[in-house]
């Protein structure tokens, strides 16, 4: 069935961009949230969950669950409140102390979202586990943040914790969401203690300052890095809800993110039920035909999904608003690794509006650089900061900083601090955590430019940068460029040693299917690379391949492709698609 146009009677919550960023204050935008209602402080679960229950929202579906079959579980705001308070009062009575860490090795089920919520409302910190990692990297990240209790399902108990125990002395329970009997004094059945608790629970003083979020975030070596967040880091997720995804009531919303991600917390559980709408939360994995077909069911709004999912869709002989009834569909967004320039465009013509990318990371904790309903959108831009973000290019010598303010300035993309997600320190590391400032500025890691619109232009990791013949090439821009061509779906780029020139520009090329791929097809796109950036930036090499490494978050890992080819150890993998 043929759709309509999609609706534009909605109006942006952020319609004059300059006007609310000139005068934003975050202690304004505190007013919209409740606080506790004893008056002793902040937290997340009492906006997300309790607020509602307590309004005309109550009985709002928060949470609706698509299982495998298709069939739906729904919890409203009151139903999720009950639930939430139920795990927490089973916290209590096994003797978890307020501060400590609740872990979730599961796929996107229900009880993951009632534990990470309940967790929360008792003051424990919350870490999600991607449910695909393996028994070495779920140890690393239990041992190094200090599990007290796993919340996970038996086959995963059996093939990747049971076996470990031993190493993991601090971890003291085991909750499993499909025993109906408690197996041990230390192995619980989850639907067994839950049915035990009371529905009532006082969330007790929270600081806005308590810790809260656990997020792991891969490292190039070595250990992954634990980023914590507190409390007050809901005000971002509340902010970026109605200024960025720009959330209504009533709106139908669906992020595709796994909670394993920090994408999946902080926008497929916290800022959806902060602004009280309704969350989709899809339990398979990526396939082109149920997407598409759960937008159209489901009558969603906001879609929020990954450059990953948008590049296979492109491959794909579909016209969506042709195919499918996606009239209530207004607004798509994607974020993870930056959206080529194509996607955008590519949205305008198969949705009616383009996709706005938004950039951010796991240390932000929330959206910092976005495009917006409202704002002329420049495909291929970070877009503007969020009001109450203060971005800026620097550069960085000898741990001094001097912020660049010519438009087209290449530097390092840097925050201000001030903003309430930001994290408060990497779990048992305080010198990586002070390295990543200079003063009052946060150093992101990443280089960009800003133009003389205030718009920001991705141009890739700092330690990605290629040094070729004298110049400083970005591999997005690279890839970005191959991506124009034809017969190419997905290109990744890294320097390779070169004694003559420092490195040269080498391509991993995925191309089109019914793409023929052979030496007259490698040197078209030279030849067509040439042309459009030059011999000197224009890759030298091109290898094809079947797939681009990735994070399931999307993001390109170029390191790896790196180490691959030098011959080099890999690496952290556990977040390898």
């Amino acid at each position: 069935m043929k759709s309509v146009h999609p609706i534009k009677s909605v109006m942006p919550n952020l319609s004059e961009y300059d006007a609310l960023y000139s005068g934003f204050e975050w202690n304004e935008e505190r007013i919209h949230l409740d606080g506790l209602p004893s008056g002793k402080g902040l937290n997340i679960a009492h906006e997300a969950v309790d607020r509602h229950a307590e309004s005309d929202l109550k009985n709002t579906i928060a949470l609706r669950f698509i299982n495998t079959e298709r069939s739906t579980v729904d919890f409203s705001y009151s139903e999720l409140r009950k639930q939430t308070s139920k795990f927490a009062n089973v916290l209590e009575k096994i003797g978890i102390g307020k501060g400590e860490t609740v872990f979730t090795l599961l796929g996107r089920v229900p009880e993951l979202y009632v534990s990470g919520l309940g967790a929360l409302k008792y003051r424990a910190v919350f870490c999600p586990l991607f449910s695909v990692f393996g028994p070495e990297p779920i140890f690393q990240r239990l041992s190094r943040g200090d599990a007290r209790v796993l919340v996970t399902n038996t086959a995963f108990f059996e093939k990747k914790i049971k076996s470990q125990l031993e190493r993991l002395p601090s971890l003291r329970y085991i909750l499993l969401t499909d025993s109906q009997e408690h197996l041990a004094d230390n192995v619980l059945s989850f639907s067994k203690a839950m049915e035990e608790a009371s529905t009532d629970w006082v969330i007790g003083p929270t600081d806005p300052e308590d810790p809260a979020l656990l997020h792991f975030t891969s490292g190039t070596t070595g250990m992954p890095k634990g980023a914590l967040h507190v409390h007050q880091a809901v005000l971002t997720h509340y902010s970026t809800g109605k200024y960025v995804l720009d959330f209504h009531k009533g709106d139908i919303f669906w992020c595709t993110a796994d909670p394993g991600w920090v994408t999946g917390t902080s926008y497929g559980i916290i800022a959806p039920l902060v602004n009280g709408v309704t969350s989709i939360i899809d339990e398979e994995e990526f396939d082109a035909m149920r997407w598409y077909s759960i937008l159209e069911e489901q009558k969603v709004n906001v879609w929020y999904t990954a450059p990953t999912a948008i590049r296979r869709l492109m491959r794909m002989d579909i016209c969506p608003k042709e195919a499918y009834q996606l009239d209530k569909l207004r607004l798509i967004l994607s974020v993870g690794e930056p959206l080529h320039a194509e996607a955008v465009i590519w949205g305008e013509k198969n949705f009616g509006f383009p996709i706005l990318d938004n950039w951010w990371q796991t240390e932000t904790g929330g959206i910092m650089i976005a495009n917006y309903r409202s704002m002329k959108v420049k495909p291929g831009s970070m877009g503007k900061p969020l009001p109450g973000v203060e971005a800026a290019i620097a550069e960085i010598k000898d741990n001094e900083l001097t912020l660049l303010t010519n438009p087209g300035d290449q530097g390092h993309l840097v925050l201000k601090k001030g903003f309430p997600s930001l994290f408060r320190g990497y779990l048992h590391d305080a010198e990586r955590f002070q390295k990543c400032f200079v003063g009052d500025w946060y150093i992101t890691g990443d280089l960009a430019k800003m133009d003389e619109d205030g718009y920001f232009w991705f141009i890739g990791r700092a330690d990605d940068i290629i040094k070729t013949s004298g110049h400083m090439v970005g591999p997005f821009e690279v890839e970005s460029t191959l991506m124009r061509h034809p017969s190419i779906a997905e290109a990744a780029v890294i320097g390779k040693p070169e004694p003559s020139i420092g490195e040269l520009v080498k391509a991993f090329v995925v191309l089109k299917s019914g793409t023929e791929a052979g030496e007259e097809m490698r040197r078209n796109i030279m030849g067509y690379a040439r042309k459009e950036m030059g011999p000197a930036v224009a890759p030298k090499e091109i290898e094809f391949v079947e797939s681009i490494p990735k994070t399931r978050s999307g993001k390109i890992l170029r390191r790896l492709l790196k180490a691959r080819e030098l011959g080099l150890p890999e690496g952290d993998t556990s977040t390898l698609e």
